[in-house]
């Protein structure tokens, strides 16, 4: 969670949790998958962009935790008093989510990972190191990113950070896509065999079932 250096918020400070209704489906496993796959439908004929301004990534680190509500309504209002920052911070943000994807869609599909990629992501990885601090937690150390004022770009920040830990953790080898081909979302297979092939059975894995169905009462009919 990014801290706000003297006025650090307490996550338990149940005044603070004003909450808005969830935007993003945070299934993958991981914070960084999650932030790829804000590309919905990426390898269909019309993708979604779910980053469509400065708000949504706001929004999206609200939903994965890496934002609390008051830092996401300061800068809610930053983006609206500064509006050129906050959308050279959208862009940059996009660039990081297209290279983590690129690293991470290479890993996935047992391919060699592309340099420019990987360069680009260690550029992120290593401007958040330098706002990053370790702070008490329970039952462990965490990551802080104080930062006075909030900066446009600190949602990035915890976001490389994910994407860091994951590539040096024994968890990357289990980084699968979805077995649809328009969806092919990221996310960490941890079931227990490792054969999940869904990134949700409640979205696709139900739409996979019920084209076998159709397919199979089709071909009885004829």
């Amino acid at each position: 969670m990014i801290g706000s250096g003297e006025h650090a918020i307490d996550p338990m400070d149940t005044t603070l949790k004003r909450r808005r209704p969830p935007r993003f489906d945070l299934t993958s496993g991981a914070v960084c998958l999650d932030f790829v796959n804000t590309l919905d439908d990426r390898f269909s004929d019309q993708p979604k962009e779910l980053l469509a301004n400065y708000i949504d990534l706001a929004r999206f680190g609200e939903d994965a935790g890496i934002l609390t509500t008051l830092q996401v309504d300061r800068l809610f209002s930053e983006s609206m008093q500064s509006p050129e920052p906050a959308e050279q911070a959208l862009a940059s943000a996009i660039k990081m989510r297209e290279a983590i994807y690129g690293v991470f869609w290479a890993l996935a599909k047992k391919k060699p990972t592309p340099p420019g990629a990987l360069f680009t992501l260690n550029a992120y990885i290593e401007e958040g190191s330098q706002h990053a601090r370790l702070v008490p937690g329970t039952p462990h150390f965490e990551w802080e990113f104080p930062e006075i004022p909030l900066t446009m770009e600190a949602p990035l920040w915890p976001i490389a950070r994910s994407a860091a830990e994951l590539l040096v953790s024994d968890q990357l080898r289990y980084v699968r896509a979805c077995d649809s081909k328009t969806c092919q979302w990221l996310f960490l297979d941890l079931s227990k065999n490792h054969r999940r092939r869904w990134c949700d059975m409640t979205r696709c894995g139900n739409r996979a079932k019920f084209q076998r169905f159709y397919s199979r009462a089709r071909n009885k009919k004829k």
